[in-house]
């Protein structure tokens, strides 16, 4: 087996990741800095530290009723492994939770460039295609963690041409709709993370990095208040009679 890689290499007693010695990484640069160099290769100045920071604190955790968490929670409820609830965890995420992210930058990356924002609106209306990255089921009118990670963006000057496109493409969504529809925070990710120059194919990779402490702290603690293993109670099934015609 052969498998190309120019992300880390272990030559004469030293790791090289991305051509620093991971010691010296170590000593000088911060989780969120070797993050960034893995993924883009370099590593990142002062302010693009700051955003990225940002982003992963913004997206590490939202209470334990979303799918992901709850299913890391009831996995170690029935005593599975940290690492099996983990997983557990993270395979709760879909494009309605969690890692629309991708979705969002895939889209911007396709029409940042056109104009007629209306008609595009409109026109995806009549398709019935639901653009990633917009809505929200507890934050109906705005959700804080986006408008906080944008409000950043700005100040640190990194708020450019994608994250100008999702406000313009979010204004005319809620001028054609019938119910508020803000960005939520995977739709200020993606936004973002196509300003910074990232690939979309990374645009679920952060918010899974934030959001895994998160998923860990709720399996450690049903690990220790160990009430037992969770299920649902008998009065909250309903059981519906299905005859065939």
């Amino acid at each position: 087996m052969k498998i190309k890689t120019s992300i880390t290499k272990i030559q004469n007693d030293k790791e090289i990741i991305r051509g620093h010695e991971l010691e010296n990484l170590i000593q000088e640069k911060s989780f969120v800095e070797v993050i960034y160099l893995l993924f883009k290769g370099n590593l990142p100045t002062e302010k693009e530290t700051k955003m990225l920071n940002a982003m992963l604190v913004a997206s590490i955790d939202h209470g334990p009723g979303v799918a992901s968490a709850l299913n890391a929670r009831i996995s170690a409820s029935a005593q599975n492994s940290t690492h099996s609830a983990l997983a557990s965890g993270i395979l709760g995420f879909g494009p309605r939770h969690g890692i629309a992210g991708q979705g969002m930058m895939e889209f911007l990356y396709s029409h940042v460039d056109e104009t007629d924002i209306a008609g595009l609106v409109s026109k995806l209306k009549e398709l019935k295609v639901r653009v990633p990255g917009f809505g929200h089921k507890v934050f109906t009118d705005a959700d804080p963690r986006a408008e906080a990670l944008f409000k950043l963006a700005k100040n640190l000057e990194i708020f450019g041409k994608y994250s100008k496109f999702a406000h313009q493409f979010k204004n005319e969504i809620n001028a054609q709709s019938s119910r508020p529809l803000p960005i939520n925070i995977d739709g200020a990710m993606g936004a973002i993370l196509c300003d910074m120059g990232f690939d979309a194919r990374l645009g679920q990779t952060f918010f899974l990095i934030g959001r895994t402490p998160g998923l860990l702290a709720h399996i450690y603690e049903e690990q220790t208040q160990d009430e037992g293993i969770r299920r649902l109670d008998e009065s909250e099934i309903e059981f519906v009679n299905v005859t065939a015609d």
